[in-house]
């Protein structure tokens, strides 16, 4: 009998990007199901080659799924995630919307491989964090046997995150500006073109506030049991997809660079030595990608590292590879 994958919240860039790239690996002859809130319902898309509709969350939605993906709004998550228990499915959730705790598990590929550790038989819920969790933990992780004494991580968010209708406020804001004609904003309340910000409008639909809240969660359960978690800002960057980074740390004493760019290579990063990262760099890639580390002139002993990572790709990669793992 094949795989039935239910994918909840299909509709979005999230959803869209973890459905191909499940048609991609050995779940591509699975039995799909998409669902999403009404608003989007009996939207025409395709499923393993064959048209599909996507459809309201009924009772019946989950039954006999082997594994339910969360990659709609934390609302719809919550909304639906006691309806997906129930039917006994693994539960992936992308959405942000779960926090790890005694019932839930975080995961990512980099994860694994900086602290291997057996899945209980008995994890039934996963929580796949977002690409700038995934970056700032694997950084801390990978120069954790440094033992940094101080770690400062700043993400520069995409519109993307925001979905669609993110994307298309931009697109209308940019070209509104170049014509020098007044923009409206009704997803942020505000400029978003050609404008960095720590906040949207107090009218927004989306609340970067909540989004920066999010990453700090994330961080801190994966980290929270270090002595020295690092401290985290979100700001919202101009540019569709793509989240950039950047960290600094200081040490004890000074660092030879080549035992740093050994730890971030076995930590997981792709190293890029003749050009930086950025979120054009990143568009397509499953791995975080990552400059050479500059020394600080001004602060001894401290480095900064700059990196990207695809905003969509990277979590979307890491949930198909999760889900290899369990129904391997």
């Amino acid at each position: 009998m094949a795989t039935r994958i239910v994918i909840a919240g299909a509709s979005t860039l999230l959803g869209a990007e973890l459905k191909s790239l499940l048609e991609e690996s050995r779940f591509a002859a699975a039995d799909f199901r998409l669902v999403d809130e009404e608003l989007v319902a009996g939207t025409i898309t395709e499923a393993a080659g064959e048209a599909a509709v996507i459809q309201t969350v009924e009772d019946d939605s989950f039954d006999r799924a082997d594994i339910v993906f969360f990659t709609g709004s934390s609302v719809f998550t919550q909304a639906n995630l006691p309806l997906a228990q129930r039917s006994g499915a693994i539960v992936i959730d992308l959405s942000g919307a779960l926090k790890a705790d005694s019932g839930t598990m975080a995961w990512f590929t980099n994860l694994e491989l900086l602290q291997p550790s057996k899945i209980p038989a008995e994890r039934k819920v996963f929580i796949i964090p977002s690409a700038a969790g995934i970056a700032a933990c694997s950084l801390y992780l990978g120069l954790a046997k440094f033992n940094p004494e101080y770690l400062s991580f700043v993400a520069l968010q995409p519109v993307s995150e925001s979905g669609k209708q993110g994307i298309e406020e931009l697109e209308h804001q940019t070209s509104q500006l170049l014509s020098f004609q007044s923009v409206g904003s009704p997803v942020f309340d505000t400029q978003v073109g050609f404008n960095v910000l720590d906040r949207f409008g107090l009218q927004s639909k989306m609340n970067l506030v909540a989004a920066r809240e999010r990453l700090r969660g994330e961080v801190r359960s994966i980290l929270g049991g270090s002595s020295r978690v690092p401290a985290v800002q979100l700001i919202h960057a101009p540019v569709f997809y793509g989240v950039g980074f950047t960290l600094s740390a200081k040490f004890a004493a000074a660092i030879d660079s080549a035992q740093l760019l050994a730890a971030v290579k076995s930590a997981g990063f792709h190293v890029m030595k003749d050009s930086a990262p950025s979120n054009v760099s990143v568009a397509g890639e499953s791995l975080v990608q990552l400059a050479v580390p500059e020394e600080e002139s001004l602060a001894q002993d401290t480095c900064w590292f700059w990196g990207a990572a695809d905003n969509i790709r990277l979590p979307a990669y890491n949930a198909v590879k999760l889900a290899e793992k369990l129904l391997a």
